[in-house]
Formats: C-alpha cells, structure tokens, sequence
C-alpha cells in the first residue's frame, strides 16, 4: 500500500490486561514497532487491577498510548468494548497482552483491505510458541474465510490478536463483542461468525502474530467455562450443530470439558452424540479415555499444545 499518511486508514488498537505487566510493555513495544507511516491510538484496558498510567509514556510522536479501567461487564469481552468506544478510527485491531506482532502485520491487513472495499474484517495467521517446544505456524490455506468454514471448524490460526475490523461494522450491522457468553470464553469465535456473515473474511496468510501457549492461559484448563460457552454457542449459532463437522467437533469438546470436570456419564453422552455425527471424532475418543481414568486432562492438553494445536 502506497500513498501519503493522508490517505492511509486511522487505525485504533485495543489491549485489555490483568496482571501482566512484563509481557505487556513487550506486546505495546511491538504495536508501535509496526511498519505503516501513520499515527496509532493504543488504548490498554485493564480489567480488575489497578492501572499503570507509566505506560502512557510509551507514546511517540503520532503513536499514543492511552490507559483506562474497564467501563462494562467485567472480563475480556467488556474490556474489548471499552476499548472499541474509547476510539474514533477507520479500523480497530485488537491484541492480547502477552502476544506480539510482527513489524509487518499491520501493513499486510491494510493492504488486504484496500484490494477488497467490502471487508469487515482481516485476519492473519500465527506463531504458537508452547514453552520450550519448537514454535509452530498455524496456516489455513486460503484466502479468504467464509461463514460455512467457521461453522465447520474454530480455525484456530484467526486468534484474537490478529483480528482486524472496521469500526463503523463493530457500531452498526456486525455489533460489539458479546458480553453474554460466559467467561468471554469463544466471543472471537462468535465474532468471526457474525463477521463471515456479512462478507467473506479477508486472510494475509503468513504468521504475523506469536501467541505464547501454557499453563499460564487464562482460559486453558476453565473446563466450566469451556463447556458452558460452547453451550451458549450452539444456541446463539445453530447452524454449527447443522453441519457434521462443525457438530462433531463442539460435542467432542464438550465431552472432554465433562470428562476433565470428573462428570463421566455427561462425558459419555457427548461423547456418543459426537461419533453419531463424525465416526472419527479424535476429540470424543480422547474424551472417553480421560473419563475412564487411562489419561489426565492436563497430559492431553500439553501433547497438543507441544504440537501448536489445541482441543
């Protein structure tokens, strides 16, 4: 993408944190490191913690930090939104405090947006780095991602980090990130749902966000909030439970959040409701064995993260 400052895109940034203030600088480090000629508005969020107003003076010339409290509903979806009304640009990006971008990402979404006018939202593919294992890229393969591809699959490669919308979407037809689902656990998949369904997602499929997978995820071993927002999610989209794939696979993770929870017979019935879709549901069978006591929820979860993958 060519052209004076003018006649680039504004662009807004929205961090939300709790309690993480290391990996935070380097996140807003790697923000303003990006490689566009214009100005950024990064609004950090924090959410039930007390804000560090230092960080405001990590601004640099056209490139401001703001810092502010969460105004919504407590947790990651309120703050996303706080942040989202906060701003007043073209694009709203949003990244989590311990990911960092590479200096090219931004440019890469813009561009992808200039050639495609009707875009509500672009996306890239990631980095897994799971502790000390080999970093993985996570690619999808294509370009562009329609409604039918989420339905079917999380397609875990479009993370919240590397998710680029137009605001006037987020204020009028797309709406603000859901607040209702519990945990804000899965809002960006219901998102990249809502998103789909207006135009097809436009995807720069290079890795150009490193997202740090472990213990020390906020959301990865909160089965309850897992099994309770992938309910939600069946509810709010249907047509995920109209499609095989898409059915298996939800199913076969709620059979491992029961499993993990200890709820054997919950787990089992999942279970068997997901190979009645799918008969090869990995997720479903690895959700029988941890109900039966042959493996720990924990051990799952490290081998695929070891591998950049996920349940």
């Amino acid at each position: 993408m060519t052209g004076t400052p003018e006649t680039w895109p504004t662009v807004g940034v929205v961090v939300p944190t709790h309690q993480r203030p290391a990996l935070l600088r380097r996140t807003l480090m790697a923000i303003l490191a990006q490689d566009v000629p214009i100005g950024l508005d990064v609004v950090v969020v924090f959410d039930r913690s007390t804000p560090d107003l230092t960080l405001e003076q990590l601004s640099t010339g056209n490139r401001r930090v703001r810092v502010m409290t969460n105004q919504r509903t407590p947790g990651l979806a309120g703050n996303r939104n706080t942040g989202i009304l906060a701003l007043e640009t073209d694009w709203v990006a949003f990244c989590d405090d311990d990911d960092t971008w590479a200096p090219g990402k931004l440019r890469a979404q813009l561009e992808r947006a200039r050639r495609h006018p009707e875009a509500v939202l672009v996306t890239t593919s990631i980095t897994v780095a799971y502790e000390d294992s080999p970093e993985v890229a996570r690619l999808a393969g294509q370009e562009e991602i329609r409604h039918a591809d989420l339905l079917r699959s999380r397609m875990a490669m479009l993370h919240s980090s590397t998710v680029l919308l137009r605001r006037s979407a987020l204020l009028g037809p797309l709406g603000l990130v859901d607040e209702q689902i519990p945990g804000s656990q899965n809002e960006d998949w219901d998102l990249l749902l809502r998103a789909a369904a207006l135009a097809p997602i436009q995807h720069v499929d290079e890795p150009l966000v490193r997202v740090p997978w472990g213990r020390t995820s906020y959301f990865s071993r909160k089965w309850e909030t897992l099994g309770d927002s992938l309910e939600y999610m069946l509810q709010r989209h249907p047509g995920i439970a109209d499609d095989d794939r898409g059915a298996a696979r939800v199913y076969g993770q709620l059979a491992f959040s029961n499993a993990a929870l200890g709820r054997r017979r919950t787990a089992v019935r999942w279970a068997h409701r997901a190979l009645s879709r799918q008969w090869r549901e990995p997720r479903a069978f690895i959700a029988l064995a941890v109900a039966g006591g042959l493996i720990t929820p924990e051990r799952v979860l490290a081998t695929l993260n070891e591998r950049g993958r996920g349940i």
